[in-house]
């Protein structure tokens, strides 16, 4: 009888050649020895452009399988499901139509595999792998010199579209370091890496982004930064220190302006049953309405939802209404509608939720008809009872950035009393 080796993750049967032979006694069946568990941390990378993309992994078994959390930093983002078959794993994140899908070895100990994404006209692709622990995100220099990056930094950002301006927010301890970029229109998420030497390596992955820095520290400056954004985006960055570096951001809300003579809106999309809802309906008569343009690829907004669905809460019952316009990424509507329906559930939103296009910014202006343009998803148009535009607000700054975002929040609400009083 041949026996065949068993990997310790799976389990086979032992094949036997059938004997004629009445003295040949009964094979006997191997006992198959327990499943791996693959509970605990794990150290994922993806394999940027720009060289390993590192985040942490944390897997929890549960009475129906696993689940499991991204790890940067502080953060800790949720997935939508973990899908174990035999040596297949596939980590999903649903609401932003991503997923890793890996092959599990045989020791139980590592993963080899494909983060993919949905994006415009295409499906982002980079190579994953994971081991088990987490003792570090980046491996660190030879070079054990602390450099301290702790502050605030006013950056400069270099792209094939020309130049924009950041502030980075760093905390650093030891040569751990946290933060994150404010931008003009949002932020670059949970930043987590290490200082060393004349080192700096950041990134940040949620499902939908995945980001990579790195940069020179020479003379108290950040020099010789490279950006790299899932399978395609390279940008080059620079960064002074600068404790007064926001004054250098636009004001969000002041980026759009309402093209129709009389400051008035309108909107006429199909909503995930195929109904046309318009503002004319009689739902929004004689009420204040917070038209919200997002995307559900869009990780700013999923940050944003659960603060108006707060609102919605807090004042729908004094008229307030809140519709959200989806701009995503492809002409596929059964497919779109899903991600919106998704997006819905994920976070409970009760206000309907319309697929208006997709997500090209100058498009999404054409198509909306009453704005000079749209310079970032989220954009959040808020309109008195007479459907007057009282004011407009771009992008969203999130969690990850502390203070910016509970100020923001305040903001926000501040603006939801007005058009309801």
């Amino acid at each position: 009888m041949k026996k065949l080796l068993i990997p310790i993750l799976f389990i086979f049967v032992v094949a036997c050649d059938q004997s004629t032979d009445p003295e040949v006694a009964e094979p006997v069946k191997a006992q198959a020895p327990k499943a791996v568990s693959l509970a605990g941390l794990w150290r994922g990378v993806l394999q940027s452009p720009g060289g390993e993309l590192p985040f942490g992994i944390q897997m929890v078994k549960t009475t129906g399988g696993y689940e499991a959390k991204i790890l940067n930093g502080p953060e800790r983002v949720d997935t939508s499901a973990v899908i174990v078959d035999g040596s297949s794993i596939e980590i999903q994140f649903s609401w932003y139509d991503a997923r890793i899908k890996a092959t599990v070895a045989a020791s139980g100990d590592s993963m080899q595999g494909e983060w993919s994404k949905t994006a415009p006209n295409k499906i982002s692709k980079l190579p994953f792998s994971a081991t088990r622990g987490y003792p570090y995100r980046f491996e660190l220099p030879t070079s054990r010199t602390l450099t301290t990056v702790d502050g605030v930094w006013e950056a400069q950002f270099v792209d094939e579209d020309g130049d924009s301006v950041a502030v980075g927010e760093f905390k650093q301890s030891g040569q751990k370091v946290n933060g994150t970029f404010l931008t003009p229109t949002g932020d670059y998420r949970f930043l987590a890496g290490h200082a060393m030497g004349d080192s700096l390596y950041l990134s940040a992955f949620d499902g939908a982004h995945a980001f990579l820095f790195d940069a020179k520290i020479n003379d108290g400056k950040i020099v010789n930064g490279n950006f790299w954004s899932r399978d395609s985006y390279h940008a080059t960055w620079t960064a002074e220190p600068n404790a007064n570096a926001h004054e250098v951001l636009p004001d969000s809300w002041d980026m759009v302006e309402v093209t129709t003579d009389d400051n008035t809106v309108s909107f006429a999309f199909e909503d995930l049953k195929g109904n046309l809802v318009q503002l004319t309906d009689d739902r929004f008569k004689d009420k204040p309405v917070l038209i919200n343009i997002f995307g559900t690829w869009c990780p700013n907004c999923n940050d944003e939802a659960p603060v108006l669905v707060d609102f919605y809460d807090k004042y729908h019952a004094d008229g307030l209404e809140i519709v959200g316009l989806a701009f995503e990424f492809t002409d596929d509507v059964e497919r779109d509608k899903k991600q919106i329906a998704a997006f819905k559930k994920r976070f409970g939103i009760q206000y309907p939720l319309l697929r208006a296009g997709i997500n090209d910014k100058k498009e999404a202006a054409k198509v909306l008809g009453f704005l000079d343009k749209v310079v970032a998803y989220p954009t959040s148009i808020f309109l008195d009872r007479d459907h007057q535009v009282v004011n407009i607000h771009s992008g969203f700054a999130g969690p990850g950035t502390g203070d910016h975002f509970i100020a923001l929040v305040n903001e926000l609400e501040e603006q939801i009393k007005v058009i309801v009083n």
